[in-house]
């Protein structure tokens, strides 16, 4: 049924991103409308395929695929992410001097695989005590967690191509299609009474895959012949990045995570409560991501002209807008939070836990807005010094703080937030009255760290 109604689609997807729409013309950065309504399709499934699953298999029975959700989300952003960054970098390098990028996908292909595997094995390795914590006992999610991870490996190198090759509507589709996938599959098996949780675990993991099938029958995966890759024109930060990007999609994640690792003999309905806290914490981050895709491209045109106080200008503009976002998120949630919780789940969450769970969030967007201007002024091991003290603070907070289960994860969840904001406001500081210039690059790098999935 899905696939019939991919290929009806497929015809009005073929229009190549070389041949400007209606769309396309109006006067925004390039880029910004079609990863926007990527983002936006990839945002409201995640909270509609919440909303159904419960509804197909309970709040107990889709426990399960709750935890599944965060740790997909943790593992594949994080491990990801970074080589998704440095394909993009160093293809947009490559097209500016007229060079073809397929060899830089070749290079690049070894180190996704070798990702893979070591994450894969890392899996196995603790699978009895994954399934048995975190998947109430049930196999078949294990194994979907295993599918779901390597089925991003590729996505994330499809949005590499398409980011370094400008293809912004391409971009989108494959993040798009990751979400409206995910939900017409779930909607499909609650309406045809299926209620095996495996069933929806693999709607989970086979997911990203449908956006890579749609961009590679558009052509948009297409790269050139050209002059070989070192291994130095796909790894300049590819370490650091890597380290820098675990941590930060870690804590983004680490609250359902942390409830159930802490629940003890708590029923498991607990961390789906919890997880609809942290999906209704995380409206803040869609505005965020508008916010960002209207103005980074203008300060990466600002940075790469050498305007420095217009781009200092622009940052602490953009910095103001992001702070201006989190509170107006943090004060929703105070007044409305638990009422849109009921409204929407069906479920009681308090007004302390909405808001704190709102408050973190909001302090994580400054967070990752200072590590971007840090990583656009080469600060890359600056960035993934601040995330991991952050997530050592979260796992201290968590571990020694409160005896109140959603209390200690809260209480990490701030204060891990606010440890890596203040690591990187000082490093941004410093790399500022050394003199560092940004460079196209480094911006690039800057643009495209967003260590986390809607």
């Amino acid at each position: 049924m899905f696939a019939q109604a991919l290929t009806l689609v497929l015809p009005a997807l073929a229009k190549r991103d070389d041949q400007l729409s209606a769309i396309q013309r109006l006067p925004l950065p390039d880029g910004t409308l079609p990863v926007g309504v990527g983002l936006l399709v990839a945002g409201v499934s995640s909270y509609a395929f919440f909303k159904v699953g419960v509804k197909a298999l309970g709040t107990d029975g889709f426990k399960p695929i709750s935890s599944l959700w965060f740790a997909t989300f943790f593992l594949a952003p994080g491990f990801f992410l970074p080589i998704e960054q440095e394909l993009g970098r160093a293809l947009a390098q490559r097209l500016g001097l007229g060079q073809g990028g397929r060899p830089v996908v070749r290079r690049i292909l070894p180190l996704a695989g070798a990702l893979v595997a070591i994450v894969c094995l890392a899996i196995l390795a603790a699978s009895g005590a994954i399934t048995s914590k975190f998947f109430e006992g049930d196999w078949v999610v294990t194994a979907a967690l295993l599918v779901g991870f390597i089925s991003y490996a590729p996505a994330h190198i499809a949005r590499g191509i398409c980011s370094g090759h400008g293809r912004f509507a391409s971009y989108g589709i494959v993040m798009g299609a990751d979400g409206g996938s995910r939900i017409i599959g779930c909607i499909v098996l609650w309406a045809a009474g299926v209620t095996n949780t495996g069933a929806y675990a693999f709607t989970v993991a086979l997911a990203p895959l449908v956006g890579v099938a749609v961009v590679f029958a558009r052509g948009d995966l297409k790269t050139e012949q050209g002059p070989p890759a070192p291994w130095a024109e796909v790894t300049p930060n590819l370490g650091w990045l890597l380290l820098g990007s675990v941590f930060a999609a870690g804590l983004v994640n680490a609250g359902p995570i942390a409830v159930d690792l802490f629940k003890d003999d708590a029923p498991p309905s607990v961390v789906t409560k919890f997880s609809y806290g942290v999906l209704l914490g995380r409206v803040p981050l869609f505005l965020f991501q508008a916010v960002q895709a209207a103005l980074l491209p203008r300060l990466s045109r600002l940075a790469v002209r050498g305007e420095i106080a217009e781009f200092k200008h622009g940052f602490r503009r953009l910095l103001l807008v992001v702070i201006g976002v989190g509170a107006l998120g943090v004060a929703g949630s105070a007044l409305l939070g638990p009422f849109m919780l009921k409204k929407v789940y069906d479920a009681d969450l308090s007004h302390r836990t909405i808001t704190m769970l709102v408050l973190g969030t909001a302090i994580y967007m400054v967070a990752l807005t200072i590590a971007q201007a840090v990583i656009a002024l080469h600060g890359h091991a600056l960035v993934a010094l601040g995330w991991g003290l952050g997530m050592l603070t979260f796992v201290l907070v968590t571990w020694l703080g409160s005896n109140d289960l959603y209390l200690r994860v809260e209480l990490g969840l701030v204060t891990s937030s606010i440890t890596a904001t203040v690591v990187f406001w000082l490093a941004l500081r410093q790399r500022l009255a050394v003199g560092v210039v940004p460079s196209a690059s480094s911006m690039m790098d800057a643009a495209t760290d967003m260590p986390f999935e809607t």
